[in-house]
């Protein structure tokens, strides 16, 4: 970094010193009417439209990071972000100028830190995760000889610290590294992790291996993955079960056919012969639910049209298409729609994917609402996998991800729409002025006044005009439209935030130790030796991360191995682990939360609800627990 001051230091030490006056500003003002809320509000959108640019995760111990100054250390981070900025969609030529900066010392520890500071950054990266990533596999391209080692070297740290790692970054960590690996034939030393094999299945490294692995099983396939892991033979047993659909009702010879059997068969039978949806309603209204029962024909019916669309996911698309009427017949209520769910979950036992791809289908075609949605989640079966699986969490991120991306294109939609209308008036307005004055020209024919226009061009002119306004009714009935699905569209977004929070604030209050009767917080992290913190904070990460004033808040030294084991039980981990979402979950859609603050004050947040609960709703806000 260059430095012209020490050309001149000998002058600068002798110089003369002048004394500045005290600077003083003015305190910012609040208007008597602002309540609580609306502070915390205008808050979080202060921090919206000002975000912090970079907030520093310490990965490396201090004896491997360049030994440089302050001021050098943040002009190189500058110089990355910046680089990074406004090369955002080059990654090639992005990571050309990372291995080009202009400076005299290595940096390829300060650069992995910068990156990974940004793609850990809460609550969103500046770019989307993905950009990352193929900058971090083109750096190990280009630097051949030094970033690959680096980047092994941050992820053992990040592995170290994983159980106090917040989840959201623990999820980005788990897709960014599945997803590197694939880049390079899944190469890595597992034989250094096996020994997760032998911890709790709770344990969070052990959930971590489990995850990377069936992430790269969808990215290659089963064989691929469990060939890569022979040095570390233990591993296998964390390992998915290789993917397949499993069907009730296949035909066996060696198996006695049901009654499910054949109305299988014969539902198979009818949609190879093209039967058309009507018909096969009507078969299933008068033939099966009679007989057999609503639950049974969901059954079958629900196996049935998933084994046929099993094959790949334009089948199951296709499927969902044609025959998805006979499924929404069968689940018009909640009640339906959470057996329909179960049967998804019972057919893709074996695919995680599968299941979240196939929930997410029928949410789109709204055969599934999302409320059922959320209610299956936090069913007590999905409810005890928490902190062993992140398959409830991945279909719930989609539920609530889908519902607020479809009211932020119907927004989209909506503001276009009202510049098209704006368009569509000038037209219209323009074309009846033209008709108007080509009416208006007259001339005197035998003592008449007569249009002097000719016939063919007023009719033209009056074709334009018409079209021109009807052009302009279709918009508006368009908008109309638009608006009453944005207004259902709210509506559904507002109960979904209710049944969310409640449903968390339920299964949590039956699980976590109460509150002593001196008013302590129970501390979940008593048992881990590892964590050293104040009882009064049991969920606070121990990653070293800048505060907003630049300091450390932890004095931990990372890249340090955890201690042998884990000594936190099954169900302070659960309740780790589901609090750490509830504060996720706050932090991802603060937006839409803070619009309905009050309505979840008054039915949520309300009585003696636990502490632990409203600090990580609150947390993840970035609100005070007085509020």
């Amino acid at each position: 970094v260059p430095k012209p001051h020490l050309s001149f230091e000998a002058q600068l030490v002798v110089g003369k010193s002048h004394r500045f006056h005290p600077v003083s500003c003015p305190p910012p003002t609040f208007t008597m009417s602002s309540s609580e809320i609306l502070k915390g509000q205008e808050k979080h959108e202060a921090n919206l439209k000002y975000p912090q640019r970079l907030r520093r995760l310490h990965i490396f111990p201090t004896n491997k990071a360049e030994n440089m100054q302050p001021v050098d250390r943040f002009v190189v981070e500058e110089y990355i972000l910046d680089v990074l900025l406004f090369f955002n969609g080059c990654r090639k030529e992005c990571a050309f100028y990372l291995v080009s900066l202009p400076v005299s010392f290595r940096y390829e520890y300060l650069m992995a830190e910068t990156i990974f500071s940004q793609l850990l950054l809460l609550p969103n990266p500046p770019f989307r995760p993905i950009y990352y990533t193929l900058v971090i596999i083109d750096l190990c391209k280009a630097l051949p000889a030094a970033f690959p080692s680096v980047v092994v070297a941050a992820v053992h740290a990040l592995f170290d610290r994983i159980s106090n790692m917040d989840t959201e970054c623990r999820t980005r960590l788990i897709l960014w590294f599945s997803h590197h690996l694939s880049n390079f034939q899944f190469i890595w030393p597992w034989q250094e992790w096996a020994n997760v094999k032998g911890l709790p299945k709770w344990a969070p490294q052990r959930v971590f291996v489990q995850e990377v692995l069936e992430r790269e099983i969808r990215l290659s396939y089963f064989e691929k993955i469990k060939q890569s892991i022979e040095d570390a033979a233990e591993l296998e047993g964390l390992l998915p079960p290789k993917a397949g659909p499993n069907f009730r009702y296949h035909t066996d010879e060696s198996k006695e056919s049901t009654e499910g059997h054949r109305i299988s068969k014969e539902l198979v039978s009818m949609v190879r012969g093209r039967k058309t949806t009507r018909d096969i309603i009507l078969w299933v209204e008068e033939q099966i639910v009679p007989a057999n029962g609503t639950k049974f024909a969901v059954d079958v019916v629900s196996q049935t049209l998933l084994d046929i669309g099993s094959k790949s996911f334009t089948h199951l698309i296709t499927v969902l298409e044609r025959y998805g009427q006979i499924i929404s017949k069968l689940c018009p209520d909640e009640e339906m729609q959470l057996l329909l769910m179960d049967e998804v979950s019972a057919y893709w036992k074996n695919s995680t994917q599968m299941t979240a791809i196939a929930i997410d289908r029928m949410m789109g075609y709204r055969l599934i609402s999302n409320l059922a949605i959320v209610k299956w989640v936090f069913s007590p079966a999905n409810v005890d996998q928490f902190h062993v699986s992140d398959r409830p969490w991945e279909i719930l991120r989609n539920t609530v991800s889908k519902t607020y991306n479809r009211i932020s294109d119907l927004r989209k939609e909506i503001q276009t729409l009202r510049k098209s209308i704006q368009v569509a008036k000038e037209a219209s307005a323009k074309a009846i002025k033209e008709l108007e004055e080509a009416k208006s020209i007259l001339e005197i024919v035998e003592g008449q006044p007569v249009s002097s226009e000719r016939p063919g061009r007023l009719r033209r002119l009056q074709g334009f005009a018409d079209k021109a306004k009807e052009e302009e009714v279709t918009i508006e009935e368009s908008l109309e439209a638009k608006q009453a699905l944005l207004a259902r569209g709210l509506e559904e977004g507002k109960e979904l935030l209710r049944l969310l929070f409640k449903s968390f604030v339920d299964v949590l209050t039956e699980r976590l130790p109460p509150v002593s009767a001196d008013g302590d917080v129970p501390n979940l992290r008593a048992g881990d030796p590892n964590v050293t913190f104040p009882a009064s904070d049991p969920e606070a990460a121990t990653m070293e991360i800048d505060d907003e004033n630049g300091a450390d808040n932890n004095s931990q030294v990372n890249g340090e191995n955890m201690k042998a084991g884990y000594t936190i039980g099954e169900l302070e981990q659960w309740c780790l682990c589901t609090l750490g979402y509830l504060k996720s979950f706050s932090r991802q859609y603060a937006t839409e939360i803070w619009s309905h603050i009050g309505m979840l004050d008054e039915e949520v947040f309300v009585g003696s609800i636990h502490p632990l609960i409203r600090k990580a709703a609150f947390s993840g806000l970035c609100r005070q627990m007085n509020q």
